[in-house]
């Protein structure tokens, strides 16, 4: 088979297509996911939930953060880890979990987790136990009968159940059933996820990279490592090279010879079309990092600078808080990567004001 020769242009429209960015929006919150795999969780709000400005991003004012709630209440689409994904996709990842659960360990950190595990395993049964007696169960009811504790340099420290419950969720044996507030829910994931068949460990991967690198629309076949979810989609798709882009990329075929049609939109820092910042580097030539955790007189873009999409380029980052204690969504300021023509500053001027509507906050700009 030939190998499809793309100009940038070409690369960018298909990854922006695929990502549901294109001017005609989506109509339907859970197709939506279908289609993206995922929509990722983060605690971080400082304009809104991730998974919430990931689904206004596409659908605009009719999407409601009680959409999802009601998803998920009614098991259309499932937590999954840090991930938000529909349901009849569970069992794709239930057989990497499987795999898991079976493959000895062979990485040191592998190692030193089942060690762990095995050392608490008496733990580990009586929350499976108490599950079954009385799940769903937020973390804090849930006794800590470890008898070796959990040693971390970060926020788990110390926090054995909440770690053992997470390595659970891995091997497939507990699921997160919902939220009460923050707090989630956790119970048997037999009484969470769906009763598919699992697939085998082979087909459920191949199945995870055609999905992705449809919601993706082009990838490399392999990537560094990444938690949450991969960037590379393996043989997926078919082969193509990028004009002015070093290497070999997959391009999903469905996507070549489609007509563009763009958009502004204003994107999430964990929006998958920039997730990848290498691949947005290389198709888009737009550098970007999530400044949060950085001192405030080192961050060149703000706290939580939403990535900005006008029509098949990423021009800039707007730097603005949903200030809740003012009531007035806050822009700091709109970093230009390029000089915004009248057209794109309409555009753009026109998004943020629909992100204060959609948030019941009026705009207040420096």
């Amino acid at each position: 088979m030939s190998v499809h020769k793309l100009s940038r242009a070409d690369a960018q429209q298909i990854a922006i297509c695929a990502q549901l960015l294109q001017r005609e929006r989506p109509s339907e919150l859970v197709d939506m996911v279908r289609h993206l795999t995922l929509l990722q969780l983060d605690p971080t709000s400082a304009i809104a939930p991730s998974a919430d400005l990931v689904s206004w991003s596409r659908l605009g004012s009719a999407y409601s953060p009680q959409d999802l709630l009601r998803a998920l209440d009614d098991r259309e689409l499932i937590e999954v880890g840090s991930t938000i994904r529909p349901a009849e996709d569970v069992a794709l990842y239930r057989a990497e979990m499987l795999c898991l659960r079976d493959r000895p360990p062979v990485a040191d950190w592998e190692k030193r987790f089942r060690a762990w595990l095995h050392a608490n395993d008496a733990c580990r049964q009586d929350i499976l136990e108490r599950l079954a007696t009385n799940g769903p169960l937020p973390s804090r009811d849930i006794p800590d009968t470890c008898v070796v504790p959990w040693k971390s340099t970060g926020w788990t420290n110390d926090q054995n159940v909440i770690r053992l419950l997470g390595i659970m969720a891995e091997l497939g044996e507990v699921a997160i059933a919902g939220r009460r507030g923050r707090d989630r829910l956790w119970d048997l994931a037999g009484r969470v996820y769906p009763d598919d068949p699992i697939p085998a460990e082979e087909e459920a991967a191949r199945s995870r990279n055609e999905r992705r690198l449809r919601s993706l629309g082009i990838a490399r076949t392999k990537s560094t490592k990444v938690p949450v979810e991969p960037y590379d989609v393996g043989e997926a798709g078919e082969a193509a090279v990028v004009e002015g882009v070093k290497g070999e990329w997959r391009v999903d075929p469905v996507y070549l010879g489609r007509s563009f049609e763009g958009r502004a939109a204003l994107l999430s820092p964990f929006d998958r079309l920039i997730h990848d910042r290498k691949r947005a580097t290389e198709l888009f030539d737009f550098e970007y990092g999530l400044e949060m955790y950085k001192p405030a007189a080192k961050r060149r873009w703000g706290y939580f600078a939403l990535p900005i999409l006008f029509d098949d380029r990423l021009v800039g980052k707007l730097d603005a808080v949903a200030d809740q204690k003012a009531g007035v969504l806050r822009v700091n300021a709109v970093h230009e990567d390029e000089a915004f023509t009248d057209a794109m500053a309409a555009a753009v001027d026109a998004e943020v004001d629909a992100l204060g509507a959609w948030l019941a906050l009026p705009v207040v700009r420096s």
